[in-house]
């Protein structure tokens, strides 16, 4: 399910339903205390209802559950209630035009309450009857991570260092969700209010003892973390991105914003790196602990401008220092302004993955661990080694073969700074294109950033949804042409599609000493073209066609994320 369609969840939709992540054994909730909740009296027997669970999705009812049925961009849910019903839905909970649709039906068997805007109590309901963080007793430390970029391996690096703390850990994000068993994939960065409480409750079931969450704006907007409290909350950075959701710049620091108040967190590790994590450390209703990754801080991101604390005098609580290349990755320092020092190392490429190494860390010392444990732990287990699937992941050594997700101007830049080799003659091609129904503002700017910083660019597909996907090719392409005749750039710009064809193309074209970049899809499966989902794994094409041209590929269990 793609975010933009994410209001449709009551109804089926073209992808599977969610898994259930819920835990086995939950107390029953009457209905009359869910309709307390959200001011609605329930009357008669109805008020006995035993309700034990919370769908939002007609095929993902279990027998006992409040059936939520939201308006959706084309149906409703009230459409699908019958379906609920016989899954076993024992009440329906929907607003006025919902109510209106079963009003023409046959009688439903089962109580149905009505909210004026449902969506916004799912969260609180869902915490209700799962008990998620109930007292806080046994509940999993819980951190969660927003800003544009860094998220997920920022929450991937918090996992692997609680892990080597010797810690029973889980995990909620774009590629997998871990609640202490198998990896399931993960349909959204952040899942619905709905799975998250549930998964909450399993992680407590389950004894673990602590978990990190990927939070994005889409979820804040449409409500998936509602009644989920952070233990710590941390920013990355904010660059443009998703404006075809928030409009402006404004608007999606100010929906970041909110994720930094008394209702949704009790601590926060702010990077104040721009003037827009100065900004949000300057306002947050919460302690702040401040980061500072790089010596010279930049403005506010294209497309907006910030303002926050001056440059001058500005000093962060964890500054990172003294940062030293080691084969593909980094060795640093983090240096607190008590002179206390960390040694960090991340073999993960790019002074981006400092950044996000140096987050995970001083968010783990913001939930209560000592720096001498975390230093010992850090020493013994290289946490920040950890693979994370589609996240400059290395394919190959000779050409250099990475699949990145980065799909916004401030990532690929990153990401093309990052795999730049410093050996004479070597080149850097790149496969990349940008996504149907986002920022269009974005694609030239991104076929300009590539055409700076690659040798050989060849803009194709990326997932064109139901836009035209010659028409997002040109509008990359026109940024990189332009920017290459205006700046006498000396690289090649080619459209090369479909995408698996742009990818044996980039393998036909480098030799052993160059770097391949396959850019903005990272751990995603299936292309999504006209409603239609292709089987397509960047990670999968690359190898093949490396080792189709007699290059040798690194394993890589874990390459079918």
């Amino acid at each position: 399910m793609s975010e933009l369609t994410a209001p449709d969840a009551s109804a089926p939709s073209g992808h599977d339903a969610p898994p259930g992540f819920r835990p086995t054994a939950v107390a029953a909730v009457p209905l009359a205390a869910i309709g307390e909740a959200i001011g609605v009296v329930v009357p008669g027997a109805s008020s006995a209802v035993p309700v034990t669970g919370i769908s939002l999705n007609s095929r993902a009812v279990r027998p006992g559950d409040l059936y939520v049925a939201l308006p959706g961009a084309t149906r409703h849910g009230a459409d699908f209630v019958a379906g609920a019903v016989d899954a076993g839905a024992v009440a329906v909970l929907t607003d006025d035009a919902g109510a209106r649709l079963l009003a023409l039906s046959n009688d439903i068997p089962v109580p149905v309450l009505l909210a004026a805007e449902p969506r916004t109590v799912v969260g609180p309901l869902s915490a209700l009857i799962y008990r998620s963080r109930a007292d806080g007793a046994g509940a999993p430390a819980l951190f969660g991570v927003t800003g544009t970029n860094g998220k997920t391996t920022t929450t991937y690096f918090i996992n692997a260092l609680l892990r080597a703390l010797g810690k029973r850990t889980g995990l909620i994000g774009t590629i997998e969700i871990l609640a202490g068993g198998e990896p399931i994939p993960s349909l959204l960065t952040t899942p619905e209010s709905t799975d998250v409480h549930a998964l909450l409750a399993l992680m407590r079931e389950r004894g673990l003892d602590a978990a990190s969450m990927e939070v994005s704006s889409h979820a804040i907007s449409f409500h998936r973390v509602d009644a989920v409290v952070f233990d710590v909350a941390g920013f990355t950075n904010l660059t443009q991105d998703h404006l075809d959701l928030h409009g402006t710049m404004e608007e999606y620091f100010q929906t970041k914003a909110t994720l930094f108040t008394p209702e949704r967190a009790h601590a926060a590790v702010v990077t104040v790196d721009d003037e827009w994590g100065r900004r949000l450390a300057a306002a947050a209703g919460i302690p702040v602990t401040t980061l500072a990754t790089s010596t010279a801080p930049t403005g506010g991101p294209t497309g907006g401008t910030a303002s926050g604390p001056a440059d001058a005098g500005w000093t962060a609580d964890w500054t990172v220092v003294r940062t030293t290349p080691r084969g593909l990755g980094s060795d640093f320092v983090l240096r607190h302004r008590d002179g206390t020092e960390l040694r960090v190392h991340t073999g993960l490429p790019g002074s981006f993955n400092v950044a996000n190494a140096a987050l995970a860390t001083v968010m783990v010392l913001a939930g209560g661990h000592e720096p001498a444990a975390v230093q010992a732990a850090l020493d013994a287990g290289d946490p920040f080694t950890v693979a994370v699937p589609g996240r400059m992941q290395l394919v190959s050594t000779a050409p250099a073969a990475v699949v990145d997700f980065a799909h916004n101007p401030d990532a690929l830049e990153r990401a093309l700074e990052a795999v730049r080799s410093p050996e004479p003659g070597s080149k850097v091609i790149i496969v990349f294109g940008a996504t149907g129904q986002r920022d269009q503002s974005k694609r030239p700017a991104m076929g300009a950033i590539a055409a700076r910083l690659a040798d050989t660019v060849i803009v194709s597909d990326d997932d064109p949804h139901d836009e035209d996907a010659a028409a997002i090719r040109q509008d990359v392409l026109a940024g990189a042409l332009k920017a290459k005749d205006s700046e006498g750039l000396d690289c090649t710009v080619l459209e090369v599609f479909p995408r698996d064809a742009a990818i044996l193309k980039a393998v036909e074209l480098a030799g052993a000493g160059d770097t391949i970049l396959v850019a903005g899809r990272g751990h995603e499966v299936w292309q999504e073209v006209k409603g239609v989902n292709l089987a397509l794994d960047d990670r999968v094409e690359l190898r093949n066609a490396l080792t189709a041209r007699g290059f040798t590929v690194l394993e890589d269990h874990r390459i079918e994320s």
